[in-house]
């Protein structure tokens, strides 16, 4: 699996991580093996560019954190 779909869903499930990227986002960013595509589509906020990365349709924005909703 991807590890971008392992972050997104980590953030969507817990919120002291989501909170951690929040303040810090390169600092949770480091903690996952993602491509540099991949880190740089997460700092812009590019959600279009998340969901062709992961083929995910449910990729969203809450308070500053993207992730997966279930």
């Amino acid at each position: 699996m991807s590890k971008l779909i392992d972050l997104l869903r980590a953030l969507g499930k817990d919120g002291e991580l989501a909170d951690a990227y929040a303040k810090d986002p390169d600092a949770v960013l480091n903690q996952f093996e993602l491509t540099d595509e991949e880190r740089q589509a997460m700092l812009d906020g590019d959600l279009d560019k998340i969901r062709a990365l992961t083929g995910q349709d449910n990729v969203h924005t809450t308070h500053k954190t993207i992730k997966i909703s279930d």
